[in-house]
């Protein structure tokens, strides 16, 4: 049985050199095969609502459904570090409003840590729910829930200008009290500066090589989700094609009557002759 990390296991990772690797995902099922093959985190992200619900974006996931998935994912992989991905709109209002939808998904969510998208504009948010005793994992870069002002998913930090505000909204989490940082979206020259001065675990996400680990969605690396695959995501194995061959092969075979086969049926075990005796009596006397 897998022994679950806890904060000091990741720092520890960062200390030594170790790489930490973690998928992005949303259930029960994909979380179990996470957790046989040892995978260190699993984040519940909001890229739940295309991937799983199907919209065109993030904005529309809430509390209830991410943290519904939480509890899924929790229940597939009870030994791996979990994160709950805090929705758009969960932590915008107010610092108060911030804490306490943190604390549900920890208390309903039953999460390790929460991740909140934001530098800078969100530094406050971040200090006041560490403040309350919970692991906050910073964002920044490419922010899908802030896609709309950014013109789309544009990957941020390629000049000299850009790259200064990604470094800053990196030391304003860190100086808020987050205790790891995900940068998405961001050349790996920015990446790599910003793993260099910052004393916590940072990972990456499409930012290159040189930091503390990597995330990459589930339905990216193992081939499901077939809308959009960014430039940054290698697919591991295709999931996707292999299950569509297996729906039209079931679909065949339902055609043709050869499923379900002898093998796929169960037996009768009581009397035949009383049975068939029973069933020409009762079709006999039969009113529909």
């Amino acid at each position: 049985m897998a022994k679950k990390k806890t904060i000091l296991d990741l720092q520890k990772m960062k200390a030594n050199g170790e790489k930490a690797a973690w998928m992005v995902m949303y259930d029960s099922c994909m979380a179990s095969f996470a957790e046989d093959a040892g995978m260190d985190m699993i984040l519940i992200g909001d890229s739940m609502g295309m991937i799983i619900y199907g919209y065109q974006g993030t904005v529309p996931v809430t509390m209830d459904m991410s943290i519904a998935h939480c509890q899924g994912v929790r229940r597939g992989a009870p030994n791996t570090y979990l994160i709950g991905d805090m929705p758009f709109g969960a932590y915008h209002e107010s610092t108060e409003d911030a804490v306490h939808n943190a604390v549900r998904f920890l208390k309903e969510g039953d999460v390790d840590a929460v991740k909140l998208e934001g530098g800078v504009a969100v530094a406050d948010k971040i200090e006041a729910i560490a403040k309350a005793g919970i692991v906050v994992f910073g964002h920044i870069g490419l922010t899908p829930q802030s896609s709309a002002a950014m013109g789309g998913f544009k990957v941020q930090g390629k000049s000299t200008e850009t790259a200064k505000a990604v470094i800053e909204d990196a030391i304003a989490v860190y100086k808020a009290g987050a205790k790891t940082l995900l940068l998405e979206g961001v050349p790996e020259e920015t990446c790599a500066f910003v793993h260099k001065i910052l004393p916590i675990p940072v990972y990456g996400i499409g930012a290159g090589a040189e930091c503390d680990g990597q995330a990459i969605l589930a339905a990216d690396a193992l081939g499901v989700y077939k809308n959009f695959t960014p430039k940054f995501a290698k697919k591991y194995c295709s999931i996707g094609d292999i299950a569509t061959q297996g729906m039209k092969d079931y679909i065949s075979e339902v055609k043709a009557g050869t499923f379900p086969a002898p093998e796929h049926k169960y037996k009768f075990t009581g009397d035949k002759d009383e049975f068939n005796k029973f069933l020409a009596e009762y079709e006999k006397n039969l009113d529909l």
